[in-house]
């Protein structure tokens, strides 16, 4: 199946009547002979292709690679999502050197800034997206309210937009064309075992206390961890940055040392890649606190163990995550990708996320997904009214229970950096190894 010229919403929508998932719903029936007949005009030749036949292969992180997702792409849209879930360094790696391997890339920003100047994602238009203008402004200009600070490090909007159709340059301000198309995001801080601790956390510092020496761990994916050691270190008073987001040679040198020197006294008992790994080490009591994930600590409590996402007076690490389009995808099958970014931003897929403790990049469609009692939760720091289930229907919180951290403006406003790739990301990579192996 060809399509000859571009297809976009404006074509499809003023010159036939017919929104784009009627477009791609109706490619099942369509023919060159139908369109001849003069029963619907406006097309480009179409060669007759079934969207059930439609397969589109999306990879990234297990954080969002969701099969409920891909089931509800099937019953929604009627065509096959085929997902794959490696850890971060994979996925950054195929993004690049395995272009046609992949139609969908659902990457965090941070590897957007690695990945994209490498020319095997398009620039999306968003003029396509009817829900776009429901996507959080920290997407668009980095702020939660007009007068917010921007965090340091890679901000989603620092690597969200483009100048043009073609460009792998990335935009100062808001354009028509984004790299990625926001989807998920949080705020992270220190996972703890309040059952096995015998005093209050209050600080990043925390994570180096001897007192929990053989019980402390951190995760082991360079852009991510050396943000944690710098909320450690900055929290000590051990390293000063000008910008923890963008060190400099001689800022990573002095975090890795604090680092290795953590190390070599016995201080970790062990470094993770996966969320799985997180909850083991956690659930198993062989550590006592660590960087964790949100969803990783409430399947630790799902199991009947303590544990609590630790609100710390330094603030959260941040991170983001999108959908993008491989360079090839082209056709029908780009048309369906763009029909299912869409959906995924109309409100269910959000919903699902909120639910597992991350937060939807279009929070306003979620909200109709969700029960006032499941809002007043998640979002809005309340004291839950009946028990908080998960997407699965398993209980995550009894009534009563309040979020760890409160609400969504209170957690994403204390956002004191974001994940990040640095100018000196290959020293710090060097460095970073040099701590794991030390």
């Amino acid at each position: 199946m060809t399509i000859e010229k571009k297809i976009s919403k404006k074509t499809i929508e003023t010159e036939t009547g017919v929104s784009r998932r009627g477009f791609v719903k109706g490619a099942a029936v369509v023919t060159g002979a139908a369109i001849g007949s003069g029963a619907i005009t406006g097309f480009p030749t179409i060669w007759a292709q079934n969207i059930k036949d439609v397969t589109l292969r999306q990879f990234g992180t297990g954080v969002s690679n969701i099969n409920a997702v891909a089931d509800k792409v099937k019953e929604d849209l009627g065509f096959t999502l085929q997902m794959t879930a490696l850890d971060s360094d994979a996925v950054a790696q195929r993004a690049v050197t395995q272009p046609n391997s992949f139609d969908i890339a659902d990457i965090e920003y941070w590897i957007c800034k690695k990945v994209f100047p490498a020319g095997t994602m398009q620039p999306m238009d968003t003029t396509k997206l009817k829900n776009y203008q429901y996507i959080s402004k920290l997407f668009i200009d980095g702020k939660l309210t007009p007068d917010s600070e921007i965090a340091q490090g890679t901000a989603p909007h620092t690597v969200g937009f483009v100048e043009g159709a073609d460009s792998v340059e990335f935009a100062s301000a808001p354009t028509q064309w984004m790299t990625l198309i926001p989807t998920i995001y949080n705020a992270d801080t220190l996972g703890i075992r309040p059952d096995l601790i015998d005093r209050e956390i209050t600080s990043w510092a925390d994570l180096l206390d001897p007192a929990f020496k053989g019980k402390a761990s951190i995760l082991n994916i360079p852009s991510i961890g050396i943000m944690d050691a710098a909320m450690v270190c900055e929290a000590m008073g051990e390293v000063t940055y000008g910008d923890k987001g963008n060190m400099t040679q001689e800022e990573i040198d002095k975090t890795i040392a604090v680092m290795i020197d953590a190390k070599k006294a016995g201080q970790f008992r062990a470094f993770w890649k996966s969320f799985d790994e997180s909850v083991n080490l956690m659930a198993s009591g062989e550590v006592v606190i660590q960087s964790m994930w949100s969803p990783a600590v409430a399947a630790v409590r799902s199991k009947g163990i303590a544990c609590k996402y630790q609100p710390l007076k330094e603030g959260y690490r941040a991170w983001g995550g999108g959908i993008g389009l491989a360079k090839h995808l082209s056709g029908l099958e780009l048309e369906a990708a763009y029909e299912y970014i869409d959906w995924y931003l109309s409100g269910w897929v959000g919903a699902y996320l909120n639910r597992q403790g991350y937060y939807s990049a279009a929070p306003e469609t979620a909200k109709k997904f969700m029960s006032e009692d499941e809002w007043g939760f998640w979002m809005e720091g309340k004291a839950a009214e009946g028990d908080i289930l998960s997407p699965e229907g398993k209980v995550m919180e009894k009534a009563g229970a309040v979020r760890d951290g409160g609400s969504y403006e209170e957690r994403m406003g204390s956002v004191a950096c974001w994940n990040s790739v640095m100018d000196e990301n290959k020293h710090m990579v060097r460095k970073w190894n040099e701590f794991i192996a030390a």
